[in-house]
């Protein structure tokens, strides 16, 4: 892969972050309904957590604070998982989106691929742009 494919990745996985994170902010209630119930403050979950997303999609862009980034995303891709175990084991509470049950177990192993993502962006090609002698 070029250097110029890992910065498009980079630039699209930041924008999906971002885009993501400010989501949270218009979508609260929405978001809040998959915390599972023994987690404290499902909306202020949602908001920490939509903040996160978007401070770690600027993050992925600013070559000082890649791998940092990387890492919180990563983090924050596991915190989130119960969200998709409670919408695969209780579909019945999000039958007003009018998805199938399917869809919401198949979205979990997703989230093994958006790691990959963040890790291949961020961790295993930090900068950006290589060095000439690299370039392909």
């Amino acid at each position: 892969m070029t250097a110029r494919h890992i910065v498009a990745l980079r630039w699209l996985a930041a924008t999906l972050f971002i885009v993501a994170g400010v989501s949270h902010f218009f979508a609260t209630d929405l978001f809040a309904s998959t915390v599972p119930p023994s987690f404290p403050a499902p909306r202020l979950l949602v908001q920490i957590s939509g903040v996160a997303e978007i401070v770690g999609g600027v993050g992925l862009l600013v070559p000082a604070l890649r791998r940092a980034a990387g890492w919180g995303l990563i983090l924050l891709l596991i915190a989130v998982f119960p969200a998709h175990i409670q919408t695969a084991t209780h579909p019945q509470n999000y039958a007003h989106l009018g998805l199938p049950t399917w869809v919401f177990w198949v979205r979990m192993p997703f989230q093994l691929l958006f790691i990959a993502w963040v890790w291949y962006v961020s961790l295993r090609h930090p900068l950006t742009p290589p060095t000439p002698s690299s370039r392909s």
